[in-house]
C-alpha cells in the first residue's frame, strides 16, 4: 500500500495554479468589458470551462484508484477504438476554423484527436517495453513504431488539423531516441524542422544549419551512410523551402509564413496578429495593467485570446511577472516530470512520462512562440491555460496517468 506522503503534491498544485490562472485569463478573454463584442457561445466559454475543470478534478481523483497496469492492458483497445473515433469524425464529424475533428454525440462534443494522443503514447510504449529483447535499433520495431504514430497522423491531417498533427510527428522522435535510437539518428529525423526553421528567416542560414548539424552528426555517429543522407536531406530541404517560398505559394501563403519575421510587411493582414501579440505582451511591462484592463484584449483587438493567444492576455494584464511565473511553472512541471521519468523503473512507465512531457513542451514551445513572435502562427492551445474542454481533459487525463503510475510504482513488475 503506497503511502499518501508520496503522492507527487508538487505536480499537482502546479496543476491546480496553471488551472486557475487558465481560468482568470479565460474570464477576462470572454466575461470582461470584451464580452460586448463577442457572440454569446463565445462569452460562455468561461462557464464550459469551469464545467470541464470540474469533470478533471474528479477524473484525477477517479484515475488514482485504478491499478497502474490497467493503463497496459488497455493500451491496444484504447488505440483501436481512437482510430475509429477519428475516422468517423472525418466522415461525420463538425468543421470548426477549417478543421473537420470535433465528433459530436448529442449536446456534447469533442475532439477525437485530443483523446488520440494519449492512446497513441499508450500503445507505442506498451509496443516497445513489452519485451526485454525489443530495440529501436531493430529496423522492424522501429518501422512498426512509426505506422502505430503515423496511422492517426494521417487521419489528423485529412482532418485538416496541421496543428495536431506536428505533435504527433514530434513523438516519432521523442520515443524512438528514449527507446534507444542512437543519438545521431535521432538529431538526423529532427534536422529538417530546425533547418526548415532557419530557412525561412534567412536562407543563408539554413545552409549554414544544415553543414553544421551535418558535421554533429557525422561527430557522433560517424557513419559514412548516415552523414551522406543528413546532407543531402538538409540542402535538399533548403531548396524546397526556396522553391516554395519563391515559386511555388501564392503571395498570400507566403505572406503567412513569414509573418513572424517581418509583420510590418503585411500589417493589416498576415501580420496582424503578430503585431497585435506583440503589442499585448509589451505592454504589460513589469505588473501589467491589472485584470480586465488590458486595452487590447478588452477591445478585442487579440485573436482568439482564449485560445492561441492566452498567453498575451497573461502579458498585459499582469505583465512580465505574471507570464513570467506561467513560465516557471511549467518549467517546474517539466522537471518534475522528467524526473519522475528517470527515477521510475518500470520501462513502461518512463517511456509513457518521457511521451507525456514532450507533448505538453511543444505545445508551451509552439503556443509561447506564436504569441512572442519567435514562430509563424500555427494554432495550438497551452496546456491546462487556453480554453477547450477535450485538450483540457486529455492533459489532465494524461498527468492523472503519470501521477499513478507514480503513485504505485512499488506495484509494478519490471516485466510481465
Amino acid at each position: 500500500m503506497s503511502n499518501p506522503r508520496e503522492f507527487n503534491w508538487i505536480i499537482l498544485i502546479t496543476w491546480i495554479i496553471l488551472t486557475v490562472i487558465g481560468l482568470i485569463a479565460i474570464y477576462s478573454a470572454t466575461q470582461g468589458p470584451v464580452s460586448e463584442f463577442l457572440p454569446a457561445f463565445i462569452q460562455n466559454n468561461f462557464v464550459k470551462q469551469l464545467a470541464f475543470v470540474v469533470v478533471s478534478v474528479l477524473l484525477m481523483a477517479g484515475v488514482q484508484f485504478v491499478s497502474p497496469r490497467t493503463f497496459i492492458q488497455l493500451s491496444y483497445v484504447a488505440y483501436f477504438v481512437g482510430i475509429v473515433l477519428m475516422i468517423l469524425t472525418l466522415f461525420f464529424g463538425n468543421e470548426i476554423n477549417g478543421a473537420k475533428s470535433w465528433f459530436r454525440i448529442g449536446p456534447f462534443g469533442f475532439q477525437s484527436s485530443e483523446f488520440m494522443k494519449i492512446a497513441t503514447i499508450l500503445a507505442v510504449a506498451n509496443y516497445l517495453t513489452s519485451r526485454r529483447n525489443i530495440s529501436v535499433e531493430n529496423i522492424r520495431y522501429a518501422l512498426v513504431s512509426v505506422l502505430i504514430i503515423a496511422i492517426p497522423t494521417a487521419l489528423v491531417i485529412a482532418q485538416n488539423d496541421f496543428g495536431t498533427a506536428i505533435i504527433f510527428i514530434a513523438l516519432i522522435p521523442v520515443m524512438l531516441f528514449w527507446s534507444g535510437l542512437p543519438y545521431g539518428v535521432s538529431l538526423f529525423i529532427v534536422s529538417p524542422a530546425l533547418i526548415l526553421y532557419l530557412t525561412v528567416i534567412n536562407w543563408q542560414l539554413g545552409l549554414l544549419s544544415a553543414a553544421l548539424l551535418t558535421g554533429i552528426i557525422f561527430f557522433i555517429q560517424r557513419r559514412k551512410w548516415l552523414t551522406i543522407t543528413s546532407f543531402i536531406t538538409g540542402i535538399s530541404t533548403v531548396v524546397g523551402v526556396r522553391l516554395a517560398l519563391t515559386e511555388v505559394l501564392q503571395p498570400h501563403q507566403i505572406a503567412r509564413i513569414t509573418a513572424f519575421t517581418n509583420p510590418s510587411f503585411d500589417p493589416t493582414g498576415a501580420g496582424w496578429n503578430v503585431i497585435q501579440a506583440k503589442t499585448a505582451i509589451g505592454s504589460g511591462g513589469l505588473s501589467g495593467k491589472g485584470f480586465l484592463e488590458g486595452t487590447q484584449t478588452q477591445l478585442r483587438f487579440l485573436p482568439e485570446q482564449w485560445t492561441d493567444f492566452v498567453f498575451c492576455v497573461i502579458g498585459e494584464e499582469f505583465g512580465f511577472i505574471g507570464a513570467g511565473l506561467v513560465v516557471i511553472l511549467f518549467m517546474i512541471l517539466f522537471l518534475r516530470l522528467l524526473r519522475i521519468a528517470g527515477t521510475h523503473k518500470h520501462p513502461f512507465a518512463q517511456l509513457v512520462t518521457v511521451s507525456v512531457t514532450a507533448v505538453y513542451f511543444i505545445h508551451f514551445f509552439i503556443n509561447v512562440g506564436s504569441a512572442t513572435a519567435l514562430l509563424p502562427v500555427i494554432g495550438i492551445p497551452l496546456p491546462f491555460i487556453s480554453y477547450g474542454g477535450s485538450a483540457f481533459l486529455t492533459n489532465t487525463l494524461m498527468l492523472a496517468i503519470i501521477l499513478n503510475m507514480d503513485f504505485h510504482k512499488r506495484e509494478f513488475s519490471i516485466y510481465r
